[in-house]
């Protein structure tokens, strides 16, 4: 996967963080947000910020690895949330309406021949190969899945969004985001932790899973289509496939859990530069998260011990970019309170 990556325009991006410094506040006082809104307005490529036109987009896929005894839970669950995602009816659904934000549903690889209602059907294959057994996926696969997350971003950069975020749905997803943690070089106790509530036993198994498969296929970090196809997810390929579409189209992505993490490095290994078109949201509760963004040079805002996944982090990042723009275009200046104004030595 190679294309040219166009930076985002660093002189934009200094015009954001002066227009901040001419605001009737302390320097910084923003924080974090000051230099988040000067990112999305390099990425595209105006200081007159316009991220009122949002979207999440859920990659759905299951994982073949759960034949393992990885998760409490069975496959079917995967369908069913797919289903309710596409009536608009699931956790992350609810939030985006209370920020006037879009959900793009994805099925990219659920186990299943039925169609959803309300969801876009680009399924590359029902689910992955049980890793212990055999490589999760083709390269072929995995190439069509990064295609389809490119591919969405392009098609909601034509309909006028200015923001997008990420999101998943895939029972065993969290054993793949961490066997994929290859690309940190970490043992599996490192970054493997209970998901969506494993008991204690349940963890021993995750773990043993994770380090026979990194015996099986000697992943090397600087191998990062191989770690994708050997232990990998549809549904980190689809985000991989996005956070790269970011990059090529100059969209900025706001990143949502540890999955969407793995699949931002992905990306950024395979092509360099695109963490540069990423907006980190929260520290999850999965301990690969903060290693993970840490390797991403991202220091995500909020840390609020967040495990819901399907993108709702991403979903209350866009809220806060939002209180934080309404401060940006509508803020008094010390002009306008005729005092003078603060200067950085």
């Amino acid at each position: 996967m190679e294309f040219i990556i166009e930076e985002p325009d660093k002189k934009i991006g200094q015009e954001i963080k002066a227009n901040w410094d001419r605001l009737a506040k302390p320097l910084d006082g923003l924080g974090e947000f000051e230099g988040l809104l000067a990112r999305i307005g390099a990425i595209l490529g105006s200081p007159e910020i316009d991220i009122a036109k949002k979207a999440v987009i859920v990659m759905c896929a299951d994982n073949g690895v759960v034949a393992e005894g990885i998760s409490q839970s069975g496959q079917e669950i995967t369908a069913a949330v797919t289903e309710n995602l596409g009536k608009r009816n699931t956790s992350v659904c609810k939030m985006a309406k209370a920020v006037g934000a879009e959900i793009f549903p994805v099925d990219i690889g659920v186990n299943t021949d039925r169609i959803f209602p309300g969801v876009i059907s680009r399924k590359v294959k029902k689910g992955t190969n049980d890793f212990l057994l055999k490589p999760a996926m083709s390269e072929r696969e995995a190439m069509q899945a990064v295609r389809v997350g490119m591919e969405l971003v392009k098609d909601c950069k034509e309909a006028g969004y200015t923001l997008l975020g990420t999101g998943e749905m895939g029972i065993g997803n969290t054993t793949t985001s961490a066997a994929m943690a290859a690309l940190l070089s970490v043992p599996p106790e490192i970054v493997a932790g209970r998901g969506a509530g494993l008991s204690d036993e349940g963890l021993v198994r995750k773990r043993q899973v994770i380090s026979e498969a990194l015996e099986k296929y000697q992943l090397r970090e600087t191998e990062p289509m191989r770690i994708l196809c050997s232990v990998g997810g549809l549904d980190i390929a689809g985000l991989c496939g996005v956070f790269l579409g970011g990059a090529k189209y100059h969209m900025p992505i706001v990143a949502d859990g540890v999955i969407s993490a793995v699949a931002a490095l992905t990306a950024e290994r395979l092509c360099p530069g695109t963490k540069e078109f990423i907006i980190p949201s929260h520290k999850g509760k999965e301990p690969a998260s903060e290693l993970l963004m840490r390797e991403l040079g991202l220091s995500p805002v909020l840390d609020a011990g967040l495990a819901l996944g399907e993108g709702t982090g991403a979903v209350m990042m866009f809220s806060l970019l939002d209180i934080a723009m309404s401060l940006y275009e509508t803020g008094a200046t010390f002009g306008d309170f005729k005092i003078e104004e603060y200067h950085r030595f």
